[in-house]
């Protein structure tokens, strides 16, 4: 019996769109209500939202009943955390900060189990084997974790084509947020400089026949990146939407007692 198979990985390997929200309100009830939303992926942030390694197993419990795939974001890409994450059942991560093709491949092997890789063989333990109920996990685990790198300054711009060629990287992920204050344009990701250097990012990311992602609320951007052939978008954020929805339904509320 073989490790679960990854859909979202055999998705953007294929080449095909995969349309995703961020979930940060860190609760494992929101997330099963975003989940019936049909998503193709949600992903659980832990690098600016409130979330633990309980939390997260939390969410990644009540979100594998459904079809939308679940991502963990790490708040670093340390290697002790990654291999928690892996063993708690999360089998696509995405890393912040990548700067340089050797953090890359240091990332490359915290997903692989030895000899190619460091990956500590606990198993047996682990929520990831079904708790031993899949017998040869340990053998094929590695073919279905999928690695996103997150490039997301001028650095992570200037090695781009480095990471690019980094086996093991199933795709590259450009954070607009990050790199417009990087480019001196904080607060301000529609810059005409920022929206450039993220379409030259990604057209590099689809040549190289890996996939490209992005996490964008505009819809001129969203468009922009697809047209580019990007395998990974993400539209939404559960936490500005709630935001925005409740809000408005306050005004709502104050206007009908207004004079």
């Amino acid at each position: 019996m073989p490790s679960p198979k990854n859909p979202f990985k055999a998705a953007i390997k294929a080449g095909t769109p995969q349309m995703g929200c961020w979930l940060g309100l860190a609760d494992p009830y929101i997330a099963e209500i975003s989940a019936t939303a049909g998503f193709d992926w949600l992903l659980v942030d832990s690098e600016h939202a409130p979330n633990d390694l309980r939390s997260i197993l939390a969410q990644l419990q009540v979100l594998a009943a459904y079809d939308s795939h679940a991502i963990v974001r790490t708040p670093i890409g340390e290697t002790w955390m990654i291999k928690q994450l892996l063993d708690a059942g999360a089998q696509s991560l995405l890393i912040p900060m990548v700067e340089s093709a050797e953090h890359a491949r240091e990332l490359v092997r915290a997903v692989t189990y030895p000899p190619h890789g460091v990956r500590g063989v606990g198993s047996s333990l682990a929520r990831a084997s079904k708790f031993s109920a899949i017998p040869d996990y340990l053998q094929t685990a590695d073919d279905e974790i999928c690695l996103l790198v997150q490039v997301e300054n001028r650095a992570g711009l200037a090695a781009l084509d480095d990471i690019l060629e980094v086996e093991g990287v199933d795709g590259v992920f450009i954070g607009p947020a990050d790199l417009a204050a990087d480019m001196g344009f904080i607060g301000n990701a529609d810059a005409p400089e920022v929206k450039a250097a993220v379409l030259d990012a990604m057209a590099r990311i689809v040549k190289s026949g890996k996939a490209a992602g992005i996490l964008t609320l505009q819809p001129d951007m969203q468009k922009a990146c697809l047209d580019l052939g990007a395998t990974f978008v993400a539209t939404e954020i559960d936490v500005t939407l709630f935001a925005k929805a409740i809000r408005g339904a306050a005004q709502k509320a104050k206007a009908l007692v207004s004079d």
